[in-house]
């Protein structure tokens, strides 16, 4: 397992394509300046030890020697042991709303983006609690079973958008029963599921039936509300730019409200609580103080141990290839010139 502990540092890697265009336009005003003075033919014998090939070289050197050295800046480590450890903490399960009403401009930047940065600032506050992750619009798809790897989730969550799921419309009742399925320990006492939407509901049975299966499991469920009860339309971008606005069938722009009644009565059936999403702030100490009052199942996890720095190896390689650079010289080297590899001997 390796870790990357400075991953800023990635961007000065920017400057070696800016190091590599810099040198061929330094070749290419060298070219025309020398002749100006004189033809390449006379150039090679008032200079005939002078190597085109170690210039390139000598550029390969310091780009290989200043990207390792970044590398070693990065400090890359990698976990040396898998050991099992004995946490404690709840199953909780996070249901996404990706639906195209997500996508509604009336909190910045929009829904879904709320909506991730929520799940995100709230996975941000657990410890040792396992999570996993659905998505749903017109079905429900598990986009991360229940783990430890607070990390993975982050990443599958920031990968989320409303292009991902071909059925479009809204099935609450979907997402609740595929969440039903996640919970894989018959012991543990408190499974809680988070769905993040905003509220609108397109189920075909009803979503309190789901929730009543949900409630016979053990699973307590919380709604967390993002957008504005006023509504806002549906822009439809590409490439950023707004092409235009969702219509429905009668070309009449379509306006997308949160529906708190609907998560309200959702959570009220579930043995949860409705939370306002709006301000990230409060909703997630909110979460957190609720997570706290709960009974801990303890349970065991397998995680990498031991990290060990492995920069120092980058810093060298890095070094070796800068002090190449530094003492290799633009004359041509005699054995390599009785090779000719590269065609550069003198003309008669």
């Amino acid at each position: 397992m390796i870790q990357l502990e400075e991953k800023a540092y990635f961007y000065l890697l920017a400057i070696l394509p800016v190091m590599v265009v810099a040198f061929l336009l330094l070749q290419v005003w060298k070219k025309r300046t020398q002749n100006q003075f004189a033809d390449s033919k006379l150039l090679r014998r008032l200079a005939p030890n002078r190597s085109n090939f170690k210039s390139a070289l000598k550029l390969i050197f310091l780009l290989l020697g200043l990207a390792f050295l970044i590398l070693g800046l990065v400090n890359p480590k990698i976990g040396t042991k898998l050991e099992t450890v004995k946490r404690e903490g709840v199953d909780i399960v996070f249901a996404v709303d990706v639906s195209k009403s997500m996508l509604a401009e009336d909190i910045a930047p929009n829904r879904l983006e709320k909506a991730k940065r929520l799940v995100s600032e709230i996975i941000n506050q657990l410890a040792s609690d396992r999570i996993g992750i659905i998505a749903y619009a017109g079905q429900a798809y598990p986009q991360l079973p229940i783990t430890t790897d607070y990390g993975a989730a982050k990443m599958f969550l920031q990968s989320m958008n409303t292009d991902m799921l071909s059925s479009q419309g809204t099935a609450i009742n979907a997402a609740i029963d595929l969440a039903s399925t996640y919970y894989n320990d018959s012991e543990q006492t408190n499974r809680i599921l988070f769905i993040v939407s905003d509220g609108e509901d397109h189920s075909e049975r009803s979503t309190i039936d789901a929730v009543d299966n949900a409630i016979q499991n053990g699973i307590r469920i919380f709604t967390i509300g993002v957008g504005k009860p006023k509504g806002a339309p549906i822009p439809i971008k590409r490439n950023g730019v707004v092409q235009g606005l969702k219509k429905d069938n009668k070309g009449e722009v379509v306006i997308t409200k949160l529906n708190e009644m609907v998560l309200s009565e959702i959570a009220s059936e579930g043995n949860g609580e409705y939370i306002d999403g709006s301000n990230t702030e409060n909703a997630v100490e909110y979460i957190k103080e609720q997570l706290n009052q709960m009974d801990k199942k303890e349970f065991e996890a397998k995680q990498f141990a031991e990290y060990k720095d492995q920069f120092q190896w980058f810093l060298g390689i890095g070094l070796l290839f800068l002090f190449l650079d530094i003492f290799l010289l633009d004359r041509k080297t005699k054995w390599l010139k009785k090779l000719n590899l590269f065609n550069e001997h003198d003309d008669a």
